[in-house]
């Protein structure tokens, strides 16, 4: 009988170690998927403020090659 109840209690044990374990890897496994949608948010996030400040930049330089352009067809035409 003492050797049936301290196999019970090694298979409990077993039991209940495997489910802990199991809950262990099912949050590293959560807390990696958190981490990775962070990871792909901050790219889409720099990406995007890149591709705003080019934006801008072609704006402004479209803006300043339009006026000295304007200008010196002006001269042409009045000089």
């Amino acid at each position: 009988m003492k050797m049936r109840q301290s196999l019970s209690q090694l298979e409990r044990a077993f039991i209940e170690e495997s489910q802990v374990d199991r809950q262990r890897r099912e949050a590293l496994r959560r807390q990696a998927a958190i981490r990775a949608r962070q990871r792909q948010i901050e790219r889409v996030r720099k990406h995007s403020t890149m591709r705003f400040v080019a934006l801008v930049l072609t704006l402004i330089a479209t803006a300043v090659i339009v006026t000295v352009v304007m200008f010196k067809t002006l001269y042409i035409v009045l000089g």
